[in-house]
């Protein structure tokens, strides 16, 4: 079928065929060589419309509508035909299909028999189809009445008969069965099997399940009784009592339905054995039941007949609206000093609370309730079923209290977890009144000494940081580069009173944030705290790197700082490094982390920015992975929503496309450039593939995964050029990469336009045969990597503003951050890293407040080759919006030798 991203954007509609599996799913979009037609809304009122559309087998159409179950960019229509594809495949996999011979006497499956579940799940998939899943008018004259659609319970029925009598097809199946019938796609006249397939399916519908209907003759004596009713599968309204039954009242039921009753209680008596004595008894149609029984029901025994097939209803007359949340802080007093509480060493309350109905239980009647020994209970002039569970939270109210950090999260979240699972949360009202605060900016006016006006974000930023700073606790602001943090950050210092103020930064950024600092709050004292002469202060600003507070990690530490700074903070990611340890080792009256990228591979790197600010926010990394991180990576949105209003008040987002943010910034084009392998290339990349897969077959465990990382850089570095992967010292450029012609094109073009390019690539080896051949040609460049001394970054960062040199080659990794070369206005991305969030980093270095030009942004790949298809898997991360990214090159290691093989080949 066409591209399933693609095709699912516009609505698709369901056309039923004959036999069932020749239905057709049409995917409308211009792009589409048929031809439907349609009815649509027009004008308030509705018009039939010839539309272009892809027809496509049902088959072949099933696992792109799965996928556009959950996709929100999806059209409706193709979300509706994406849930109930799972539903029929389900259906399958459980076996529910049967065969039959349709009214044109061809061989076909059908869905079914269904059970109750079943039939409840298709009513709701057809109450929920939007008009624009069964768009397709029926042919007949409907006079003025306008166009009739087909039945949406009808088409649903359809579509999954279409999914079974497709998805059973196959050359094996065929090759197993000797037979076509049944088996192969092509439709097979076979009337005389008519009356065959009605005994099948006569006998599959005759089935029975059976219910317990529980009747309270005198709960205050505590005798009750479990009455069996049957129920028909054929039609699931057709209801009797086994005792009517019995007797022969049995409408609409076969003859061996006491014999189907009778294997359905011995299945539930396997759930429940107290049912085992019905088994015994000449007539299976009630038994007497004790408080004991009732209370066994309620704690659990009830959800296991369920799944068995056989559901438990409770009398009216005994209600069930008993519930518990978990009550924070309403035992304790509101604290009079907030930050020294968040901060310090405080417990908060953590209680039961039971309601009825949702209306709170008083303390009387909680005791009461704690004091039962009985499954129901006297509540309000009602008999009150009562769980085991529930009357156990009533005896012990109090459960372990939480610190100040683990109530808010439970505050903002709406749960918390207490004896193993989620439950609600009942904030108590000074908690309410802090969560609410954190939502609410307070008006605050820039701060006298700060030499700029600051945009509306920015000023929102700097009143969003000066309310969390001043409760005690963190933040990350996570502005995209060039938004201006390091400006609201010195907006900031000057609002908090001055400092002591220090900032961990990476080398390259130590003279922009002198520069900044000077600039924006003139007078405000700033030194360097690097190199051989390092001094700290009382006040102001002191600046640092990353590796300099790593070595001097236990003197920063004694000093008094009012707010600690760690700028990029993606450079701590990784919690178990060094270098976040020794941050962690200063304490601070305030902690802010500045950084463009929250999440650049994995939720965990969220987890170790926001442990840093706001210590115990999120809990300890292995509770974090299998309360968050876990669930939401396996697809779990409610996770990723309770996730999200944990994190939202303590982690500030914004992009350049959000509306109002920077609408001066000029646009940014990006384009994908692709480029042939020459030869010499291809050769290499082929026999490469080779040696390699032969080898990573016959290896295992670590020494696999290395093999695998070897074999993927070695093609990387072929596909840039040969030279590199040769290691040559002397080498001939020219004329032996696609990907150099392409460079050489482009930057002929930009130089002769008086334009300006960066060009980033993450192997230095490259860059500089890059700086080599371009100045044999005569080209004017300079090359910035990891090796560069700060005041020499420095320098080469001024001279390329200063438009001296036109061409900057950059080692992504040592540059893909904290650089303002707004000078450029072309950016070319030689070669393409594991993760789009870094590559759009780098393109930010001139993509930012500044800019006054457009920008464009080239990506050379190699045609046919792993960067094609890695180029894919890129582009399908930046549609993900704020989803979990994969983890790059790691998750490569794990592919099987068929994947990565099909990853590698050289097409």
């Amino acid at each position: 079928m066409t591209d399933g991203q693609d095709s699912v954007r516009n609505a698709v509609v369901f056309e039923p065929g004959e036999p069932p599996r020749a239905g057709r799913m049409a995917f409308l979009g211009p792009a589409g060589a048929d031809t439907v037609t349609v009815a649509e809304p027009y004008d308030e009122g509705i018009r039939v419309r010839e539309a272009a559309a892809t027809r496509t087998p049902v088959a072949e159409a099933v696992a792109a509508l799965a996928r556009a179950r959950t996709d929100a960019s999806a059209h409706p229509a193709a979300r509706f035909w994406g849930a109930a594809a799972l539903v029929a495949l389900q259906l399958v996999t459980r076996g529910r299909i049967r065969p039959t011979v349709t009214a044109a006497g061809h061989d076909a499956w059908r869905a079914g028999p269904f059970d109750a579940a079943d039939v409840q799940r298709i009513r709701e998939l057809a109450d929920a189809m939007p008009a624009s899943a069964r768009a397709v008018p029926l042919g007949e004259d409907h006079g003025d009445a306008g166009p009739v659609l087909a039945d949406a319970e009808t088409l649903v029925r359809a579509f999954l008969d279409a999914v079974a009598d497709g998805m059973p097809r196959s050359p094996g199946a065929v090759k197993a069965t000797g037979t076509t019938a049944f088996a192969a796609v092509r439709p097979v006249k076979v009337p005389k099997l008519r009356r065959w397939a009605e005994d099948v399916s006569a006998d599959l519908d005759a089935g029975v399940r059976v219910s317990l209907r529980i009747e309270a003759d005198d709960v205050a004596a505590g005798e009750y009784r479990a009455v069996v009713q049957v129920h028909s599968l054929a039609g699931p309204s057709l209801v009797v009592d086994a005792a009517d039954l019995w007797q022969g009242r049995d409408p609409g039921f076969g003859g061996r339905a006491r014999i189907e009753t009778t294997i359905a209680l011995r299945r539930a008596a396997r759930a429940w054995p107290r049912l085992a004595a019905l088994l015994d008894s000449p007539v299976p149609d009630e038994l007497p039941l004790t408080d004991e029984d009732v209370g066994d029901l309620l704690a659990g025994a009830a959800g296991r007949l369920t799944a068995a097939g056989a559901e438990v209803h409770w009398p009216r007359s005994l209600v069930r609206g008993l519930s518990a949340r978990a009550a924070i802080g309403e035992r304790d007093a509101a604290p009079s000093d907030l930050p020294s509480f968040l901060g310090g060493h405080h417990l908060v309350a953590f209680d039961w609370q039971l309601a009825l109905g949702g209306e709170r239980l008083t303390a009387a009647e909680m005791d009461h309730l704690a004091e039962t020994h009985r499954p129901v209970v006297r509540l309000r002039d009602q008999w009150v079923l009562i769980d085991p569970d529930l009357a156990r939270k009533a005896r012990l109210r109090e459960l372990k209290p939480l610190t100040p950090v683990d109530a808010l999260a439970a505050a903002l979240t709406g749960t918390v977890e207490a004896d193993g699972e989620q439950v609600p949360v009942e904030p108590g009202a000074w908690l309410s009144e802090l969560r609410d605060r954190l939502a609410e900016p307070e008006d605050l006016a820039p701060p006298p000494g700060l030499a700029a006006t600051l945009r509306d974000y920015q000023l929102q930023g700097l009143r969003w940081l000066a309310r969390m700073t001043s409760l005690g606790l963190g933040a990350c602001l996570a502005d995209d580069m060039g938004l201006g943090k390091t400006i609201t950050l010195i907006a900031l210092h000057l609002h908090r009173g001055g400092g002591p103020t220090l900032v961990v930064c990476p080398a390259s950024l130590l003279g922009n944030w002198e520069r900044e600092i000077t600039r924006f709050a003139p007078g405000v004292p700033v030194r360097r705290y690097h190199g051989s002469a390092r001094t700290l202060a009382d006040e102001g600003f002191v600046l640092t790197t990353y590796a300099t507070m790593r070595r001097d990690a236990t003197r920063l530490a004694a000093h008094p700082w009012d707010l600690v700074v760690a700028d990029e903070a993606q450079h701590v990611k990784n919690p178990a490094s060094g270098t976040a340890g020794a941050l962690r080792e200063i304490p601070a009256a305030a902690r802010v982390a500045l950084t463009g990228t929250p999440v650049e591979n994995n939720l965990s790197e969220l987890w170790a920015i926001l442990d840093w600010t706001t210590p115990g926010l999120l809990g300890t990394l292995p509770r974090f992975r299998a309360r968050w991180a876990g669930p939401i990576e396996s697809g779990d949105t409610g996770t990723a929503d309770r996730l999200s209003r944990l994190v939202r008040p303590f982690l500030l987002r914004r992009r350049k496309s959000d509306p109002g943010i920077a609408p001066e910034l000029p646009p940014k084009t990006e384009t994908d450039r692709p480029v042939a392998l020459t030869t010499e290339q291809a050769g290499l990349y082929e026999a490469v593939v080779r040696e390699m897969m032969t080898r990573i077959e016959g290896a295992g465990g670590m020494a696999r995964r290395g093999l695998i990382v070897k074999l993927l850089t070695g093609l990387k570095q072929i596909c840039n050029h040969p030279a590199q992967y040769l290691h040559e010292t002397a080498p001939r450029l020219t004329g032996r990469s696609g990907k150099l012609e392409l460079l050489d094109e482009l930057v002929d073009t930009i130089v002769a336009e008086d334009g300006a390019v960066l060009v980033f690539t993450q192997y230095v080896t490259m860059a500089r045969l890059i700086a080599h051949h371009l100045a044999a040609r005569g080209v004017p460049s300079q090359l910035l990597h990891g090796g560069t001394p700060v005041a020499r970054r420095e320098e080469m960062v001024r001279r390329f503003q200063d438009g001296e040199t036109p061409v900057f080659l950059l080692s992504l990794k040592a540059a893909g951050t904290g650089l303002n070369l707004t000078r450029a206005d072309h950016v070319i991305h030689y070669d393409r890293w594991w993760n789009p969030a870094v590559e759009d980093q780098a393109t930010d270095r001139a993509h930012r407040i500044g800019q006054t030009r457009p920008v464009q942004v080239h990506r050379l790949i190699t045609e046919g080759t792993i960067e094609d298809r890695i180029a894919l898997m890129l582009a399908a991360k930046r549609q993900l919006a704020d989803a979990v990214l994969a983890s790059g090159e790691a998750a490569l290691t794990e592919l099987t030798d068929a994947e990565l093989a099909t990853l590698v080949e050289l097409r």
